[in-house]
C-alpha cells in the first residue's frame, strides 16, 4: 500500500472509532489501562447500551447480544484483536492517536507519593515546626487540599521554598528591613518569585496570617503591610510614616528638612528609604502616637509648630513607622501610643505598646465610656482582641458592640497635644 494510501486508511479508520458505537467503549478501555498500566487484561463494560453500541460489541466478540441487555462487557484481549484486524493498529496506538498517549497513573502515584514524602519533610524540618500557628498552617496546606493541587501540576518544590521563606522571617529586630527580591534570590534563587500574586508568595502569606490571627490579605496594600510586619518590604519607598514635629539629633538632608518643617508645623512623609540611607534618631523625649491621619492633619491645621510630636501609623504600622518608633525608643523616647476604640485599634495599639517605656493615651476603659456618651458611634465588626494594659476595655467593647474612631475625640487629643 502507497504512503497516501495508508494515510486515507489511517484518516477512515480514526473517524469510524469516533463513531456513535465506539466512543462510551474507547473510552472505558482508556480509564482501564490508564489505571492499570497498560496491561491488557480484563474486560471493560457499557451499561445501558445504545443499539450501535450494542452491534460494536456484537462486532467485536462474535457474540449475539439481545436488544434488552443492560449491561454489555468485552475483553480487552479482543477488543485489541478486533482493531488490528480492521485498522491494522491495536488498542494502545488507536486510543493514543485518537486522544494521545496513555497516562501511567500507578506511576504518577508513586511519583506523587515521593514528592508528598518530600514536601512533609521540609514542613517537620522548619525552625518554626513547633509553634501553633505553623502546625496549622501545615495542616491547612493537607487539609483543603493546596498541597496535592500544588504536587499535580507539578510546583511541589514551592512548599520547600515557602519554607525557606518562613525560616528566614521575622528580620530580628535591629537589623534593617529585607527586600523581598533579596529574600527571594536567598531562598529560592529567583529574585522574582515572591512577587505578589505568585503561588509563593500567597502560601507565605497564608502562614504569616495565621502567625497574626488575621485573615490573608485579598490587596496589595494588605500584602506589603502584612510582609512588612515581618521585616520584608516590598519596596522601601512604599513603606512610609506620616509625622508631625519630629526632629533628630543627626546632621544630614533628611535631618535638615525634618526639621525645617517642624519649624512650621508641616507634616512630612518618612520613606524607609530615607530612614535606611540616612539613619535618624528623634530627639524628642516624649513622642505622641495615633492612628488616623485626621488627628494628625487637625493637629497641624490647629497646633502647627506648637504641637508635641506626632507619629501616625495610618492603620498597622509600616515598616518606615516601625523603624522610626524603635529608633526613638533605643534614643530614650517615652511613646504615648492610641488607636481607634475598635479591635483592629486593640490590636494596632498593642503591637506599638510593646515597646519599652511606652504608655496608653486615653486608651483606657474610662475613655472608651466617656466616648461612647460624647461622641458618634459605629458598628463594631471583626474578631475579638485582646488588650494588656486595660482588660476591662476589651470587655466593655465586646459588651457595646460599638467602635468610636479617634476623629470624634480631636477636641480632648488636641488638648494634649499643645499642653506639651
Amino acid at each position: 500500500m502507497s504512503e497516501a494510501g495508508s494515510r486515507g486508511s489511517d484518516s477512515r479508520g480514526s473517524d469510524l472509532l469516533h463513531g456513535e458505537g465506539w466512543q462510551r467503549l474507547l473510552a472505558a478501555a482508556r480509564r482501564r489501562l490508564e489505571r492499570t498500566g497498560g496491561e491488557l487484561d480484563g474486560s471493560i463494560g457499557l451499561t445501558t447500551p445504545t443499539e450501535a453500541e450494542r452491534r460494536v460489541v456484537i462486532g467485536i466478540t462474535g457474540q449475539y447480544r439481545p436488544e434488552t441487555a443492560k449491561r454489555l462487557t468485552v475483553d480487552l484481549a479482543d477488543l485489541d484483536e478486533a482493531l488490528h484486524a480492521a485498522h491494522g493498529v491495536g488498542l494502545l496506538a488507536a486510543l493514543a492517536r485518537l486522544d494521545g498517549p496513555l497516562r501511567d497513573r500507578p506511576g504518577e502515584r508513586r511519583i506523587e507519593a515521593g514528592w508528598r514524602d518530600d514536601a512533609r519533610v521540609a514542613l517537620a524540618e522548619s525552625r518554626h515546626s513547633a509553634e501553633p500557628w505553623y502546625a496549622a498552617w501545615a495542616e491547612t496546606l493537607k487539609a483543603d487540599g493546596t498541597l496535592t493541587r500544588l504536587l499535580r501540576r507539578g510546583d511541589a518544590h514551592l512548599v520547600r521554598w515557602a519554607v525557606a521563606v518562613l525560616d528566614r522571617l521575622p528580620v530580628p529586630q535591629g537589623r534593617p528591613p529585607l527586600p523581598l527580591p533579596v529574600l527571594a534570590q536567598w531562598t529560592t534563587g529567583d529574585t522574582k518569585s515572591l512577587v505578589p500574586g505568585s503561588p509563593l508568595s500567597s502560601l507565605v502569606l497564608r502562614a504569616l496570617a495565621l502567625h497574626t490571627g488575621t485573615e490573608p490579605p485579598r490587596d496589595r496594600v494588605g500584602q506589603r503591610l502584612l510582609w512588612e510586619r515581618f521585616g520584608a518590604v516590598a519596596d522601601d519607598l512604599a513603606s512610609q510614616v506620616l509625622v508631625l514635629n519630629v526632629r533628630g539629633a543627626e546632621n544630614h538632608v533628611v535631618a535638615n528638612w525634618l526639621g525645617d518643617a517642624a519649624d512650621f508645623g508641616i507634616p512630612f512623609r518618612l520613606t524607609l528609604h530615607q530612614l535606611t540611607v540616612d539613619p535618624f534618631t528623634p530627639t524628642a523625649p516624649e513622642i505622641f502616637v495615633c492612628e488616623n491621619p485626621a488627628v494628625l492633619r487637625a493637629a497641624a491645621a490647629e497646633l502647627g509648630e506648637r504641637s508635641a510630636p506626632l507619629v501616625c501609623t495610618e492603620g498597622v504600622p509600616s515598616a518606615a513607622c516601625r523603624r522610626l518608633l524603635d529608633s526613638a525608643v533605643r534614643a530614650g523616647a517615652r511613646l504615648r501610643v492610641r488607636a481607634d476604640f475598635d479591635w483592629a485599634g486593640l490590636r494596632i495599639a498593642g503591637s506599638v505598646l510593646d515597646a519599652p517605656g511606652s504608655a496608653p493615651w486615653r486608651m483606657f476603659a474610662a475613655d472608651y465610656r466617656a466616648a461612647l456618651a460624647d461622641s458618634g458611634t459605629t458598628p463594631l465588626v471583626g474578631g475579638p482582641a485582646a488588650c494588656p494594659w486595660d482588660p476591662d476595655l476589651a470587655v466593655l467593647l465586646a459588651e457595646h458592640g460599638r467602635a468610636v474612631m479617634e476623629e470624634h475625640l480631636l477636641a480632648l487629643l488636641l488638648a494634649d497635644l499643645a499642653d506639651r
